[in-house]
């Protein structure tokens, strides 16, 4: 049997990984593994298959990624949002920087030039955005104080957690947490 490895752009979360699961399975294609953003199928993928999976696929909001450079943009935006989405906290002793390059396997600096070029913001902006989002999750729970969120998210005081916060949104935490209906962000269009 022949491997082909499949890159989707917009899994995001165990949902979109069950829900492009799903699709799969009604091709009749056998799962090797799947993570977000990457899928592995056992068998060869004719151009019949895959040309009705892209269009699945863009019926769900997902999208196959066929050129180099976009799965590596890809794979940068899902390590991103696994840091800071997944996990329990963000371990700010670990160089974002050095983590992605590990992880990928290309100097930072390229990584870098790349994501600007394709996706038109820094690596360190859209960390900082996927951020803000965790943190508006965290506060819609309101089962946190600001201090709690801002520690749990790796910011070194409220004070910062708060100033990227009212430079993101315009608002401060606290504002945000008294508007009834929260103004949050699909991770995919951060």
């Amino acid at each position: 049997m022949c491997e082909n490895t499949l890159h989707i752009k917009n899994m995001v979360c165990n949902r979109c990984v069950k829900a492009v699961q799903n699709e799969i399975i009604k091709l009749q294609l056998s799962i090797k593994s799947i993570e977000l953003g990457k899928v592995t199928v056992a068998e060869k993928i004719s151009d019949k298959q895959r040309e009705t999976l892209r269009i699945v696929l863009l019926e769900n909001g997902f999208e196959l990624i066929d050129d180099r450079k976009s799965q590596l943009v890809d794979a940068i935006k899902t390590l991103v949002i696994e840091k800071v989405h997944h996990s329990n906290s963000v371990d700010e002793t670990i160089n974002t920087s050095a983590y992605l390059s590990d992880k990928l396997g290309f100097d930072y600096s390229y990584l870098s030039k790349l994501f600007s070029a394709v996706v038109g913001i820094t690596i360190e902006k859209y960390i900082i955005h996927q951020r803000i989002e965790r943190a508006k999750e965290l506060l819609a729970y309101n089962e946190l104080s600001l201090k709690e969120i801002a520690f749990q998210m790796g910011y070194s005081s409220t004070q910062h957690l708060s100033s990227q916060f009212k430079k993101v949104t315009g608002l401060t935490p606290s504002h945000f947490k008294q508007l009834k209906n929260y103004k949050r962000k699909p991770l995919d269009e951060v």
